[in-house]
């Protein structure tokens, strides 16, 4: 059963309702029909349901899901407790340990403690095939995630969007400076995190920014 939380429902329903989406849900009956698909139905939709639209305070995009067995939870750079904590979010836990002086082993991996304190963990594809990764791209995912991302910048306020990585920081174009705060850095993968990503101080940065506009900032040492 797909889960969305009803807030983000009503702001997506256009989407559900439009040619492209019905495209989208023929072409993942026929991948789920052949192939083995992540993450599990129930948790295509889990960034949406773990973070109402009127609580998100903090925006970080990946790119599609993990695409090996037990990782893909719906949440971008998480996996579930008890699986092995990938390369990038290794490298996100170092940034943090770093920035904030926080302690946190780099053996736990799942975020949903960011998700449940206004941090949208979005991925701009939602679905991947088991193996390969991208392989979902371009079906419709990203029409759906883009109209996310714009009904945030139309409707919030002060939202920090966190943007690792050239293809996130092409959807910078959907957000208005004026209105929100975006913070950009290379990707946190082992090809790029020395490129910048380290020392790029976004955690403590977004935190400063949610305060000085009268919001709670986040725990990040929140990971389970």
């Amino acid at each position: 059963m797909v889960k969305i939380d009803p807030s983000w429902y009503e702001v997506l329903k256009p989407q559900f309702e439009a040619p492209y989406f019905a495209q989208l849900k023929e072409f993942l009956v026929a991948e789920r029909s052949q192939y083995t698909c992540y993450p599990p139905g129930s948790r295509i939709f889990a960034a949406f349901d773990s973070t109402p639209f009127d609580k998100v305070k903090v925006v970080i995009l990946g790119q599609d899901p993990y695409h090996e067995a037990g990782q893909a939870m719906g949440l971008c750079f998480s996996v579930p407790q008890g699986i092995q904590v990938p390369p990038s979010l290794v490298n996100i836990i170092t940034e943090i340990n770093s920035d904030l002086g926080t302690d946190i082993p780099k053996t736990c991996g799942d975020l949903s403690g960011w998700a449940e304190q206004g941090v949208l963990l979005l991925n701009a594809t939602l679905t991947v095939r088991a193996h390969q990764a991208g392989s979902h791209q371009r079906h419709g995912w990203e029409t759906f995630t883009d109209a996310a991302i714009s009904a945030l910048n139309d409707q919030r306020r002060d939202i920090v969007f966190l943007l690792w990585g050239s293809y996130a920081i092409a959807k910078r174009k959907l957000i208005n400076p004026n209105r929100h705060h975006i913070l950009t850095a290379p990707h946190p993968s082992p090809l790029s995190a020395y490129r910048g990503f380290f020392g790029c101080h976004h955690f403590s940065r977004a935190n400063q920014y949610l305060a000085a506009h009268g919001q709670q900032p986040i725990d990040w040492s929140r990971i389970r």
